[in-house]
């Protein structure tokens, strides 16, 4: 009787704890997260390597782990595909805002999308957590929102603070995040290739690191003749 007992009550929890996790999963996007990169906006290309990027805007490893990476893909643009997800660390006070900004740019006009993330890594000093100590939430997305206007245009500033306060951007912001953490992505840079991860999460990769990756990955790929299909 005390087994048949037991046994009940570890159904009863098995089960209830089954419905917590039914509750409590993510509600899956109306799309992939993230940001195609350049001439594969449309999709991937079909027989590309598929390189996935866990980037934070307002990280300084993930800034320099983008010049080598953004060789590579000008040196075989038709063999290589990227995707950037935006990832924000929870220790870098303005994350969270900064990887907001790049769904608003990519809703706005997606051709924006990297040169903003480029303009991140280029003035991200200006949003670390010393110098945004004294302001206020509310002041540093205004900071930022004008920050953003210089890449999209100034024309654009009311439809970038628009998009702040459109919750659907938090919600993709959130999404993202939410992403990273379901690939096991613990900082960044974090990479993927072909959907296996790289070893030496959070530290950048120079190029001779991505050749010795890449080399061999392109030297089992059939060369294609004739145009590219994009996977859409």
């Amino acid at each position: 009787m005390m087994a048949r007992s037991s046994a009940t009550m570890f159904l009863l929890i098995v089960s209830l704890s089954s419905l917590h996790l039914i509750d409590a999963q993510t509600p899956i996007p109306p799309k992939y997260d993230g940001f195609p990169y350049k001439a594969v906006r449309g999709g991937l290309l079909s027989d590309s390597i598929i390189v996935e990027a866990f980037f934070d805007p307002v990280c300084p490893d993930s800034r320099d782990s983008w010049p080598p990476l953004k060789r590579v893909l000008k040196q075989f643009s038709h063999r290589i595909s990227l995707i950037v997800h935006p990832f924000p660390l929870p220790y870098h006070d303005n994350a969270f805002v900064s990887c907001r900004a790049l769904h608003i740019a990519n809703k706005l006009n997606a051709s924006t999308t990297y040169p903003l993330l480029e303009k991140f890594f280029k003035d991200q000093e200006k949003f670390y957590n010393k110098p945004t100590h004294n302001m206020s939430r509310a002041s540093v997305v205004s900071h930022i929102a004008k920050f953003m206007s210089k890449v999209l245009g100034n024309s654009s500033l009311p439809d970038i603070e628009s998009g702040f306060e459109d919750t659907k951007t938090d919600q993709a912001a959130r999404v993202s995040f939410k992403y990273g953490c379901s690939r096991g992505v613990t900082g960044t840079p974090y990479f993927f290739v072909n959907g296996f991860p790289l070893p030496g999460a959070g530290s950048p990769l120079d190029y001779n690191q991505w050749r010795s990756i890449i080399d061999p990955l392109l030297n089992h790929t059939e060369t294609r003749k004739g145009p590219l299909h994009l996977l859409v």
